[in-house]
């Protein structure tokens, strides 16, 4: 499922051909994804300029010149790119393994740069969604989310607050997208490598009697920022079915350190451990348990 690097890659390539686009024409292919589309989705974007293209956590936000903000969130499979210019043309833009079938909604949209193309979103899984709000802010989606990993709210001493006297593990208390907002999988894993701290450790353990960051939560509120502008600069990670708007694949998994790659050599500098995998909460986690340790 994409992660926070994966859908702000989209949202930078979205954006210089959208803000400032008319939506001339939409086109729903079907009539729902994992959820039926909002009613009167149709008409309510037609004729509509795109002000903004925005992210909160996972999810993508593109405000309308009529007050309204379409949410998309990707699923699994969920993607959104152009076909070529000139809508008159046949679509030359599917990589091997992808179908037209899959394209649920095209927009027909028309830039005062750009000229005319279309955007389409395609989801072979079908476990992505749309919804549509007069105020976002009312979404029970964006609800109770905590700060953004890249923002100026995150830092050790917010999750030192949120960590006190807490038992869960630590890989559990990261992908709580109420302590932190967009985090996934994969970059708990590499965040937690990068900070030399076991995922099994329990995450009021990282902060102290009097409720302040301990130094390992301070290397981990660093390597959290550090893991995801990384992948962002390389357009996120491309495991499987991830594409950015251009149909194009991320580079950011030809730098996991530990994440998928069980029984390899650990990559940090003299160390002599070996990647293993355990199961935690039903998914998988990736760690060395020599440099990897309990503060």
């Amino acid at each position: 499922m994409p992660e926070l690097p994966e859908v702000e890659t989209v949202r930078r390539g979205l954006e210089p051909w959208l803000v400032g686009a008319r939506i001339d024409k939409v086109t729903l292919n079907r009539q729902d994804l994992r959820f039926p589309f909002p009613e009167g989705l149709k008409p309510a974007l037609e004729g509509q300029t795109i002000v903004s293209v925005g992210r909160r956590a996972k999810y993508l936000l593109i405000l309308l010149s009529s007050g309204k903000t379409l949410l998309s969130h990707l699923g699994m499979t969920g993607s959104w790119r152009f076909a070529e210019h000139g809508i008159d043309k046949p679509p030359r833009y599917y990589e091997p393994g992808t179908e037209p079938k899959h394209d649920h909604m095209v927009w027909d949209i028309s830039h005062p740069e750009h000229g005319k193309s279309h955007l389409i979103y395609a989801d072979p899984r079908r476990f992505g969604f749309i919804d549509l709000y007069a105020d976002v802010a009312q979404s029970p989606y964006l609800a109770g989310l905590g700060p953004e990993p890249l923002g100026n709210d995150f830092n050790a001493e917010e999750m030192a607050a949120a960590f006190k006297g807490k038992k869960a593990p630590i890989k559990a208390a990261l992908l709580d997208q109420r302590v932190v907002a967009g985090l996934g999988n994969i970059y708990v894993a590499e965040a937690l490598h990068r900070s030399h701290i076991l995922p099994t450790v329990l995450s009021g353990t990282l902060v102290t009697a009097r409720g302040k960051p301990k130094a390992a939560l301070e290397d981990l509120a660093h390597a959290v920022r550090q893991v995801l502008v990384e992948a962002i600069e390389v357009g996120g990670s491309t495991l499987r079915d991830f594409r950015n708007a251009e149909g194009g694949s991320g580079y950011f998994q030809h730098r996991f350190a530990v994440y998928d790659r069980e029984g390899e050599p650990c990559p940090t500098p003299l160390c002599k451990g070996t990647v293993e995998r355990i199961v935690q909460s039903g998914r998988s986690t990736f760690f060395c348990p020599v440099c990897q340790k309990a503060p």
